[in-house]
């Protein structure tokens, strides 16, 4: 694993005002290089230029020309972006059913979400590219307007092709905003603040979840579900303008202060050729990686989610010659990347993958959310609602009660990383985390039965959540702190890891979908009365159905068994996976330092130099807003 000091000296930022300044390499502890005067033509800072993409070397910059009211505006932005996404995701759930019921046809709408689901996986890292290589700034319009694009398409679809098509859009605009936001926050906050920071965009579900649907429920009775759409596409952009207007006066700022130099291969200005321009282009986003990560990761995740409609199921040749070819392609990935004369700018840094931490957080990542999709989706409310009869009132907060106490824990786990003393250490909350998810699905595959009280049932959802919360902001800081002082590496790390961690919710949900399909079907028939097997079909495949057979009927005692043994089956599965997902949060260390992955210039939260010690709550924010070239960081 590289360790910090094979770090120093990589990935340096030339920034400069007025004159020529390169940083020499020259590092204390985890923190921003120092700044000494060269040459223009000076060939080292020329290398040292050339390793540090557009985009990163521009929000660089940026950080040197923060006021602390600009970025504070940034910040509502952000906050603001994330109420508005949470907020429509919670109007717009309810509205599907009368979206797809207005076009008497939703056959297409299954295949359309499963490759909504894998562009959620895929598209990460090549967002985090393109915020590397043309700009944040760039970045966040290209999600923003892929976002307009869906909501448009949706709210004016005249059928079930287009309404579907339209979640492409939808999905990869989403998608790429969530990573985008966390890559600003790691840009602009300091460790000891970045886990309460990166918590920012979940919390407005706390909100959202009780009034969105009300929201839903007043325009289909006023208006019709297609404003329910489309009011997004003026809402977001409104939201988003902040920031925009903050980057973009910044990036013209730093401009003005000579903190962009131009590089080597814009000398020419539009004299460059076209093909050399599509080559450099095609080399600094790693195309060819994106491909063979994005084909790869396709490959595999699509046949895992619609094996279960296939009639051969495993033994279909097709889904297998999918699968293999996506492994093959995975297997050729870092093989590419680690070819400096292939990929120069590998979407995959090897320092990365060398790295135990982020291995073993990746790792992580993909271990808890296979288990949730295990133990809990997407069968858990149909349990509730079929072999315990619960109403669709209770089964709504029984289920959403891990979403609850996950973002609560989350931001706990936040605000005691923001208040501990010296370096931040959040592996203690990724083996606590662990822990009580570990305990949390025992809890379950003890007390899910038939038998199980209310109280019972919050309490373990609560406790599966609360270990999920602790984990994820805990496992996040861990990834970003194994990027040591290489800024440009955080935002595919960030990237890489929700990747990972999305991978393993579509292999858990394969898996409980493949033994759901197998065991509720043949215990039906087992348990069924003999007047009743012939409907064993219909009560396999409709919740509505399984629910109009009387409580305490025969009927509904052979459906409710049927349903709590393959439930058990499902959580003693996830409690297998609770073993490597334990070895995973031994092996994450505490490879931090307090400015691991930061930029030099204003950043939320760090002590002021020379400012005597001790943590306040809200530190003062590092920097003066004036740029001290003597020194290369921001006074």
């Amino acid at each position: 694993m590289a360790t910090n000091a094979d770090r120093d000296g990589e990935d340096t930022p030339l920034l400069a005002r007025g004159q020529d300044y390169a940083f020499d390499g020259s590092l204390e502890g985890c923190g921003v290089a120092a700044a000494s005067r060269v040459d223009s033509d000076d060939t080292d800072s020329a290398s040292i230029d050339s390793e540090v993409q557009e985009g990163v070397r521009r929000i660089e910059a940026v950080a040197r020309t923060w006021s602390k009211g600009g970025l504070a505006v940034a910040y509502m932005s952000i906050f603001l972006m994330a109420f508005t996404t949470s907020l429509e995701g919670q109007v717009t759930y309810p509205l599907a059913a009368f979206a797809v019921s207005s076009f008497n046809n939703h056959s297409l709408l299954s295949t359309v979400y499963v490759v909504q689901n894998v562009v959620n996986a895929v598209i990460k890292p090549p967002m985090a590219k393109i915020a590397d290589v043309f700009g944040r700034l760039e970045a966040f319009c290209i999600s923003v307007l892929l976002l307009i694009l869906g909501y448009i398409q949706m709210a004016s679809s005249k059928n079930v092709q287009t309404y579907a098509s339209a979640q492409i859009f939808y999905s990869a605009g989403g998608t790429g905003l969530q990573i985008l936001q966390q890559v600003f926050i790691a840009d602009t906050s300091n460790f000891n603040n970045r886990a309460l920071f990166s918590s920012l965009p979940d919390s407005p579900f706390l909100v959202t979840v009780w009034i969105g649907p009300a929201i839903a429920a007043a325009i289909l009775a006023h208006l019709n579900w297609r404003w329910g759409y489309g009011m997004w596409a003026f809402i977001l952009p409104v939201a988003f303008l902040p920031l925009a207007l903050s980057l973009f006066i910044n990036g013209r700022k730093a401009e003005r202060m000579g903190l962009l130099k131009k590089r080597h291969h814009h000398d020419g200005g539009d004299d460059e050729p076209v093909l050399q321009t599509a080559k450099r282009l095609l080399t600094d986003l790693d195309v060819v990686g994106i491909f063979l990560f994005s084909a790869g990761l396709a490959l595999i995740l699509i046949p895992l989610t619609l094996v279960s409609r296939s009639p051969d199921g495993w033994h279909d040749r097709g889904i297998l010659a999918m699968i293999a070819t996506g492994i093959f392609l995975l297997v050729l990935f870092p093989f590419w990347e680690s070819r400096p004369d292939l990929a120069p700018h590998p979407l995959l840094p090897l320092d990365l993958l060398r790295s135990r931490t982020f291995c073993a957080g990746c790792a992580l990542g993909f271990f808890w959310f296979m288990i949730f999709y295990i133990a809990v989706q997407p069968y858990f409310y149909s349990y509730l609602l079929v072999a315990l009869n619960q109403p669709v009132s209770r089964a709504g907060p029984i289920t959403q009660t891990f979403s609850f106490a996950s973002t609560i824990a989350a931001l706990l786990a936040s605000l005691l990383i923001r208040r501990s003393t010296g370096a931040p250490r959040p592996r203690p909350y990724i083996l606590t985390g662990a822990a009580l998810y570990t305990v949390a699905v025992t809890t379950l595959l003890q007390t899910r039965t038939r038998a199980a009280s209310l109280a019972v049932l919050f309490a373990a959802q609560a406790a599966l959540g609360a270990g999920a919360g602790l984990m994820h902001v805990a496992t996040q800081l861990a990834v970003q702190a194994s990027c040591g002082t290489h800024h440009a590496h955080v935002g595919v790390a960030t990237a890489a890891f929700l990747t990972v961690a999305e991978v393993g919710a579509a292999v858990g949900s394969a898996l409980s979908g493949a033994v759901w399909g197998r065991l509720v079907p043949t215990k039906l028939v087992e348990y069924l009365p003999e007047h009743a097997k012939a409907d064993a079909g219909k009560i396999y495949a409709s919740v509505v159905v399984a629910c109009s057979y009387a409580w305490g009927s025969v009927e509904r005692e052979a459906i409710a068994r049927a349903y709590q043994e393959t439930i058990t089956v499902l959580l003693g599965c996830a409690l297998v996976v609770c073993l490597p997902l334990g070895l995973m949060a031994v092996l994450v260390r505490d490879e931090v330092a307090d400015e691991c992955g930061e930029v030099a210039g204003l950043v939320i939260g760090n002590v002021s130099e020379g400012g005597g010690g001790g943590k306040v709550w809200w530190s003062p924010w590092r920097g003066r807003g004036k740029t001290d070239v003597s020194e290369g960081v921001v006074g």
